[in-house]
């Protein structure tokens, strides 16, 4: 017996993620994003703004934690670092106790949170910032 095709069409859509989700971790594995010249998508907001968003220094956080380097990963996102593994956390834990895995309140404090980060990680002085390494 044949699964539905409506079936069958998520399975390779959900396999296609997965291998270009695993094609981009390996990516950034491979190749450095703290070094000039690395060739990685730009931060619109950064280039809007000049200031550093949520996320900049995600591709950075993410190649020092595929080299098991945590100190440079919490340097150049904590945040992300930090925030990700407990909303993945949150998320499985809501989801087995079958609870709705993103109210409304903790979508709004996750936007409050991210605010708050882009507000105090711009602050002049301000010690944890995404690294770039010179060539």
């Amino acid at each position: 017996m044949t699964a539905p095709v409506g079936r069958r069409s998520r399975l390779y859509a959900g396999l296609g993620g997965a291998v270009l989700g695993l094609g981009a971790v390996t990516y950034v594995g491979v190749v450095d994003p703290h070094r000039p010249g690395a060739i990685f998508p730009f931060c619109p907001f950064k280039v809007l703004t000049g200031w550093d968003c949520p996320g900049c220094g995600g591709l950075r956080m993410t190649h020092d934690v595929l080299h098991g380097d945590l100190a440079a990963a919490a340097m150049d996102n904590v945040f992300v670092l930090v925030g990700l593994p407990v909303l993945v956390l949150w998320a499985v834990l809501r989801r087995n106790r079958g609870q709705q895995v993103f109210s409304t309140a903790v979508l709004v404090t996750i936007g409050i949170a991210a605010v708050v980060w882009t507000v105090v990680r711009n602050l002049p002085g301000f010690p944890l910032v995404p690294t770039m390494l010179s060539s």
